[in-house]
C-alpha cells in the first residue's frame, strides 16, 4: 500500500473516530502554501484542526510522538492561514487536536498543543 492511501486511510479512521465522539466534518486535506490540515471538524462551538498520525508498529514511538514542534508550527500556521480565508471562521474559538493511530489503537489528544 503506498503512503498516501496508508495516510488517506488513517484520516478516515481519525473521522469516524472523531464523528463518533460528536464532532462534525467540515474540511477534510486544506492544503496551502503554508502547509497541510488533515481533518477540520466542528465540536459544540470551536472549530477543530485535526492533526492525524499512522504508525504500523510502536517499535520507534508512538504516532502521537511524531507531532514535534516543527510539525505544530507548521499546522498553526496552516490553521491561521484557513482563519483568513473563511472570514466567518475568523472570531470563532478553535483548537488543535491529535489523533495517533498505532496499529490498531486510536489515542485522541484534544487540545494537544496551543496555537500563537
Amino acid at each position: 500500500m503506498k503512503a498516501r492511501q496508508i495516510g488517506d486511510n488513517a484520516e478516515q479512521q481519525a473521522e469516524l473516530f472523531l464523528s463518533n465522539q460528536g464532532l462534525r466534518l467540515v474540511e477534510r486535506n486544506f492544503l496551502c502554501k503554508v502547509g497541510e490540515i488533515d481533518l477540520i471538524m466542528q465540536h459544540e462551538d470551536k472549530l477543530v484542526f485535526v492533526e492525524v498520525r499512522f504508525r504500523k508498529n510502536a517499535h520507534f514511538g508512538s504516532a502521537l510522538e511524531t507531532v514535534n514542534i516543527k510539525k505544530q508550527k507548521k499546522i498553526i500556521a496552516a490553521a491561521q492561514y484557513y482563519l483568513l480565508k473563511h472570514a466567518n471562521s475568523q472570531s470563532a474559538p478553535f483548537r488543535f487536536d491529535v489523533v495517533g493511530i498505532t496499529g490498531n489503537d486510536i489515542q485522541w489528544v484534544p487540545s494537544a498543543f496551543q496555537g500563537v
